[in-house]
């Protein structure tokens, strides 16, 4: 039997909104988890020293590898040897690798809902069985130990992530180190997703690693080095698995992108002008949080890290996918629809990224604020 996976939606919606884009429309892309700045500049310049330099074979930077090691040292106090870092094509394939090395088809795996659409389609892709646990506004829409500890049977596997998509919460340290008790007293093999590191607008977000040293992290490039189509990401192994790691990598995928281990490599230490993009990211929240109550959005996700917001649509509508569309058609301001990231509960609910410039943030408020208002007149009068 093919497993059966179903579409991202939130693709669909930039489907249209390019379309729409291509007509004439002034379109704002709020749908995608992707920033609007580009690579640092000083990775530019050496990707494109590199094309001159670098004849582009297959190629793993054992430099880069050692700079992600040694980041684990710096940002968390963990020693990671060099050969634990996996290089992958961006973070997707990092969690192919990471389930592949831990699972047998038919294992339980247990994921926040809401969480990224992507690791309930991937677990099934594999032939793994996604265990969906229930987090709501008094869960802080995230895992906890105690909901953990009473899954019976325990799962095989959980894949956490901190800060989340689509909500931008953060686990706190006592709970992160809470559920890593239960997965070590219960043999629970744990994937944590920190791939949007780096992005909090308070305290830093702790790694898996200084709790549980044989969980398998999964990073990207993408989201804090603003570097989403360089497709570059890594994993890191306990020692154990990294022969399988590898063996899977370079079966399936053989190696990440010339270009972008090199501009990968120098963009670990081009921290000011990241910095600057974590400041943008701050001030579009601050932004988008003081128009809430203009828009008629009272119940939100604390957003304490990540660039979405995850916004209670429920007294509006209970098609989040038509929600969104008819949001794009009317506004041109493109969202992503709560059924990719839930499919219970996200019927009633929205995704915003405020990963765009500032200068569309403020207008992409200027739109939606007289949109639901016609929207709360139209259903109060129905």
């Amino acid at each position: 039997m093919i497993a059966t996976v179903e579409p991202f939606h939130a693709i669909s919606i930039g489907r249209l909104a390019y379309a729409l884009a291509e007509q004439g429309r002034d379109v704002i892309h709020m749908e995608y988890g992707q920033p609007s700045t580009g690579a640092p500049a000083a990775a530019l310049a050496a990707a494109h020293a590199a094309l001159d330099s670098d004849p582009g074979g297959y190629w793993e930077s054992t430099g880069l590898k050692a700079r992600i090691a040694r980041h684990y040292a710096e940002a968390y106090g963990v020693d990671v040897a060099e050969e634990q870092v996996i290089l992958t094509c961006g973070a997707s394939p990092a969690f192919v690798l990471a389930l592949s090395c831990l699972f047998a088809p038919g294992a339980r795996v247990a994921v926040a809902r809401p969480g990224y659409v992507a690791y309930r389609n991937t677990l099934k892709a594999l032939y793994l069985e996604p265990m969906e646990m229930p987090c709501g506004a008094a869960e802080r829409y995230q895992v906890t130990a105690a909901a953990l500890d009473a899954l019976d049977p325990p799962p095989h596997g959980l894949i956490l992530a901190s800060p989340a998509n689509p909500t931008g919460t953060v686990i706190a340290p006592a709970e992160l180190a809470a559920i890593a008790a239960v997965c070590a007293r219960k043999g629970i093999a744990v994937i944590s997703d920190e791939i949007y590191h780096g992005l909090t607008y308070g305290p830093a977000a702790q790694s898996m690693l200084q709790r549980l040293p044989g969980a398998l992290v999964v990073n990207s490039f993408s989201k804090y080095f603003s570097m989403a189509g360089w497709r570059l990401g890594w994993l890191v192994v306990p020692p154990a698995l990294v022969e399988a790691a590898r063996a899977r990598m370079g079966n399936l995928f053989l190696t990440p992108p010339v270009l972008a281990q090199h501009a990968g490599l120098v963009a670990f230490d081009c921290r000011d002008e990241l910095e600057g993009h974590l400041a943008h990211y701050a001030r579009n929240r601050e932004l988008l949080l003081a128009a809430l109550p203009r828009l008629g959005l009272q119940r939100i996700a604390p957003p304490d890290g990540a660039f979405y917001i995850w916004a209670d649509i429920g007294h509006l509508t209970n098609d989040s996918l038509g929600f969104c569309r008819r949001l794009l058609e009317d506004t041109g301001v493109a969202t992503a629809p709560g059924v990719d990231f839930d499919p219970v509960d996200g019927h009633r609910f929205i995704r915003l990224s405020f990963a765009v410039s500032t200068p569309e943030i403020e207008d992409a408020i200027e739109r939606l604020v007289p949109w639901f208002a016609a929207r709360r007149e139209a259903v109060g009068a129905a």
